[in-house]
């Protein structure tokens, strides 16, 4: 089995995923949202682990499947847009990795599409 590989933005070879960097593109805020998440016709409840702007670590009772895309809807505070009231996201990404915690299965995906919906 070969190891998980990861080619750092500063090397020029890849490096095993024990020596990696992962690098973020936004910052992460530590919100534990609830959310709806859908993958094709099959609709779940989901809890926020960290939101930004270019993704999510979702908490799920389903596991997912890396590469599916999603949608889901989250309801942001207030406090966190700077925005008189709580804002209804729309979004649409892609699953890119998935783990297991010790009770629930993890799922980070991307952020590629989201519509504020009408409040």
């Amino acid at each position: 089995m070969q190891p998980d590989l990861h080619v750092d933005s500063d090397a020029e070879s890849p490096q095993p995923a024990k020596q990696r960097h992962e690098v973020r593109c936004a910052v992460r805020f530590p919100l534990a949202l609830p959310a709806v998440v859908s993958v094709g016709s099959q609709e779940m409840a989901a809890l926020t682990r960290d939101v930004s702007a270019s993704g999510v670590l979702f908490e799920l009772e389903t596991p997912l499947e890396p590469g599916s895309e999603i949608r889901f809807s989250l309801r942001m505070p207030r406090a966190v847009l700077g925005a008189p009231h709580d804002v209804l996201v729309h979004c649409s990404g892609r699953v890119v990795r998935c783990s297991m915690s010790q009770s629930h299965h993890l799922a980070a995906s991307t952020i590629d599409e989201y519509e504020f919906a009408e409040q």
